[in-house]
This record gives C-alpha cells, structure tokens and sequence, in this order.
C-alpha cells in the first residue's frame, strides 16, 4: 500500500522524497548531507545509495535502501570494480571509468530505483548529476515525479562556449575558439566517447527503455532543475546555458575529530600549508603529500597534513616543520590557511574557496583535472596538470601563491560570494517548488 503523499507538521507541508546516490565517495558525501538536512526539517527521506553508506545514511535519520547487482560496489576498493584500469592512460582510461562507474551500472540503478517510485508514494527524486539510473524515467513520457539533480562535481553540459569535459582546456567564446569548440564537442560525440555511448545505448536496451540520442556525457538539460553546488563565477560562462541550471553554492564544511595537540601552533605566526589526499585516494601519499612535504622542508611556513583517516604512523618520519592528524576539523582550519594543496577533489576546492583560502591542485583522475583547470583559470591557484608532481613542482607553485596577494584575494571573491548562498535552504526551496508545481498542473 502507497504512504499518503506528504503530511502536514505545525502547518508546515512535509514531502517524500527519494534521493539516489552513485556509491562514490564524493558523489554520496554531499547527498547524504543533504538528505541530512531534509531529515532534520520533518521530510521524509529514502535514500538509495551503495550498502557501504548504510550506517552513516541511517544515522542521520534517513531510510536506506541498497542497489542491487553490479551498482553495490565499494568505491574503496577500487580493483573489484575497475578490475583492468592499469590497463588504460588519458581518455581510454576516462572511457573506461565512467563506462564502469556510471554506465554499465545504469540498469540496476534503474531498477533499484523502479522498485521504490513502484511502492512508494514519492513527492519528489533527488539525484547526484552523474546518475544515470534516472535517465529511462526522465526521457520516458509515463507520469512521474518531479527529478532535480545536484551537480556534485565541475557541470559537463556541452557549449559552444567550451571544449567537452575530459580535456581540461580554458573556454572560449571567440569565433576562432568556438570553432574550435564545435569540432571537438562532435568529436566528444563520435569518436572520444563513442564506447561510451554504445554502452549506454546497450543498458537502455537491457532495461526496455526507448532508444535516445541524448549524449550521455550532457544529460544535465534533461532534469527538471539542475542544481550545480560551486560559486558561479568558478564555472565557464556559457550563453547557451540551459535554463534549468541554477548555481546553489557550497554545502557546509566538513571535517571532525577532536583538537590535536599542536592547534596552538597555528596562531599566525608561521604562514600554514595545508595538503590533503581526501579520504579515498590517499594510499599512496608519495603522489601528493610527500612531495609537499619534501618540498617546504626548509621554508619558514608550518605545514599541516590529514591523512584522511589513515594512521598518522603510515606517513613516516616528517620534517621539523610538519603537523599531521588522521582527521582535521576543516572548517576550523581553513580560515587558517594561506594554502590549500590538493588533489583537486570538488567538495574540498569549494570548502577552501568558501574560507577564501588559495589553492595549488595536482589532479588526474575523475573530473580532478577539470576541477583544476577551473582554479587556474578563475585566477585562484595554480594547476600543476598532474596528478603525480614533483617536490620541486609543488614548492613553486606554494611560492608563487603565498608572494602573489592577487590568488587570495580571488578566492576572498569566491568567499563573498558563497556567503550569500543558503544552499540547504535553496535545495529545500527547489524541491518544495517542484512539489508543488506538480500539485497545481
């Protein structure tokens, strides 16, 4: 039997709602937080997501549900879902990862997702903008609820104004760079991503659902509202930007654990370097936080590094002028900070752009690497265009930024910018919007 649609509290409307999440780290992260917030505001919340996010889902008083098949993966293991990735360098590997991830797992999305829209009355569906799961139902014609998205990480909708994702390039909206533009957007099409496009053809064939020509790389235009998280001004300008993207702003910071001993230390007198791996891709700290530390030895800054909860002890002997812990209260370190050095992952480039903190970013993987074109080119850090930098790489680039007050002061914009932005209350807003556009038609 369905649950009535929504329910009334204190003369307040209380909806239903269906979140679903790709089982990946920083795609489930800023879901959960905002299912969180829903939870808390007396909605009821189902959230759909990998069985390795159950407890933190049902902690936060959701309703969880796990896919089924190949969807439930473990994103911290990545050799049992990306089996041949070595196989692969630059697009191959891109092709391959997002065949894996968010391609070939859209048919147990969808039924995943069919399942719970079948036996529930649900006001509205929540998405992360890369879940594929959803596209039968929204390309579909049958009744449905209203489908929001929230664009988790840098927005991949085609433009004349810019080059497709996956190549890291500067926009351009002169004739010369639309050109440009045009040629390499078609061959995003039929030949970059082609593959891609195939197995996406092939899992709308095994769900049933009708064949479409929509580019899986550029579904964003298909929600009913696609909300982007990041400050606009952090993302190309495009004049052909569908009309259904709204820029919500950051999600609050992350980042717990209790105070380490050494907090003190961070009272202004040394200027602080701080540089992380994340959660996920931190088992090999040579590809980022050694470098660093190797390269700021010897200058007069105090260089503060999380593990991401890996054991402090896994980092080995560090200079003089190092300070680890497993895991930092960020959003008390950040106004601290006069660099952040990352791997480009988007949650943590919005967290350090909020606290106007700089940043200098070494990324290669997922959309890292267009996460740090987007910095450079914003004026706000500095990109090394790589994942693996050098010691000597990484300590110009730190210099550069703390001698340059111009990378400051546009991530200080940035933090102007997002300070205006409520994205709880907005997302809360959209969805009770959706809710009750549907209601009236």
């Amino acid at each position: 039997m369905h649950r009535a649609i929504g329910r009334d509290i204190g003369g307040k409307r209380m909806a239903n709602y269906l979140i679903c999440s790709t089982p990946v780290h920083h795609h489930a992260t800023p879901m959960i937080a905002i299912g969180t917030h829903l939870a808390s505001r007396g909605h009821r919340v189902i959230m759909l997501s990998g069985s390795r996010f159950a407890q933190e889902i049902e902690r936060a008083g959701m309703e969880f549900v796990a896919f089924e098949g190949r969807a439930d993966f473990d994103d911290r293991d990545v050799p049992s879902y990306l089996p041949y990735r070595d196989r692969y360098r630059g697009m191959a590997q891109t092709q391959y990862d997002v065949q894996n991830i968010f391609v070939k797992t859209m048919p147990a999305q969808f039924r995943s997702a069919r399942a719970i829209l079948q036996r529930e009355r649900i006001d509205a569906v929540l998405v992360d903008g890369a879940f594929g799961g959803i596209s039968p139902a929204l390309l579909s014609n049958a009744p449905r609820p209203p489908i929001l998205a929230i664009g988790v990480i840098t927005l991949t909708q085609l433009s004349r104004d810019t080059a497709p994702v996956g190549l890291a390039m500067a926009p351009s909206s002169s004739t010369l760079g639309r050109l440009r533009n045009r040629t390499l957007n078609a061959l995003a099409r039929t030949v970059f991503f082609r593959d891609t496009q195939r197995a996406a053809q092939e899992a709308f064939a095994e769900i049933g659902a009708r064949r479409s020509s929509l580019f899986v790389m550029d579904i964003s235009a298909a929600f009913d509202r696609f909300l982007q998280l990041g400050p606009a001004t952090l993302e190309y300008p495009r004049t052909d930007l569908s009309p259904n993207v709204r820029f919500i702003g950051s999600l609050p910071t992350e980042g717990g654990g209790d105070l380490p001993s050494w907090w003190n230390e961070l009272d202004g007198s040394r200027r602080v370097v701080y540089v992380t791996q994340g959660t996920i891709d931190n088992h090999d700290f040579d590809r980022l936080v050694r470098p660093t530390i190797t390269a700021l030895a010897n200058d007069d800054v105090l260089v503060v590094v999380s593990t991401g909860g890996r054991p402090v002890e896994s980092l080995g002997a560090v200079a003089p002028n190092v300070r680890v812990a497993e895991d930092l209260p960020t959003g008390r370190l950040l106004p601290l900070t006069d660099v952040v050095v990352t791997n480009g992952e988007f949650g943590e480039v919005q967290a350090a752009l909020a606290a106007g903190s700089p940043l200098v970013v070494a990324g290669s993987t997922e959309d890292k690497p267009e996460v740090a074109a987007r910095v450079s080119w914003s004026g706000a850090g500095v990109d090394l265009r790589t994942g693996t930098p050098s010691a000597d790489a990484v300590g110009s680039a730190v210099r550069a930024v703390l001698a340059d007050e111009r990378y400051r002061a546009r991530a200080q914009r940035f933090a102007h910018e997002l300070a205006g932005l409520d994205t709880l209350a907005i997302i809360e807003k959209e969805l009770a919007t959706a809710v009750a556009d549907r209601s009236a038609r």
